[in-house]
């Protein structure tokens, strides 16, 4: 379990090609698989969103990856209900596969790097939200969230 944006900030240090997922854990998205919840069409990997921060951006990286946290559809954002189990952020790394509808990276051979807590998930919204236009992204994510429920 990773508890601060820094623990995060040092596994990307580690090496590119580390990613973020929203799901009930990388077992249940094996026994699942991945499918594109509009389409029904079988994707070649897990949707994750990139934490390496792209070339074009210059400020602090830490607000890059506290951007690409803040932007999932946290525990606190999802209904839950009795047909999901628990969901989670979650890091992986593997081979990019393509693109899911949505603009997010797939992600085969996957290596489970951990998992984030929500004080971790909190942090990254304080940080986002000292320097972003927050509520607008957040309002906007949300959307898109509920959209793939």
């Amino acid at each position: 379990m990773l508890y601060q944006l820094s623990e995060v900030e040092r596994l990307i240090d580690d090496g590119p090609g580390l990613c973020v997922r929203f799901s009930a854990g990388y077992a249940s998205d094996l026994e699942e698989g991945a499918v594109d919840a509009e389409s029904g069409l079988p994707l070649p990997g897990l949707p994750a969103h990139p934490l390496d921060a792209e070339s074009w951006w210059t400020l602090p990286r830490e607000e890059w990856t506290a951007r690409q946290i803040s932007r999932l559809p946290a525990p606190r954002h999802v209904p839950q209900d009795v047909a999901r189990p628990e969901r989670f952020a979650w890091l992986l790394r593997g081979r990019v596969v393509g693109h899911a509808p949505d603009g997010e990276v797939l992600v085969a051979d996957v290596e489970v790097v951990g998992r984030l807590a929500e004080c971790l998930i909190d942090q990254a919204d304080r940080v986002w939200g000292a320097r972003f236009d927050a509520e607008f992204g957040r309002r906007e994510a949300e959307l898109v969230s509920v959209a793939h429920a």
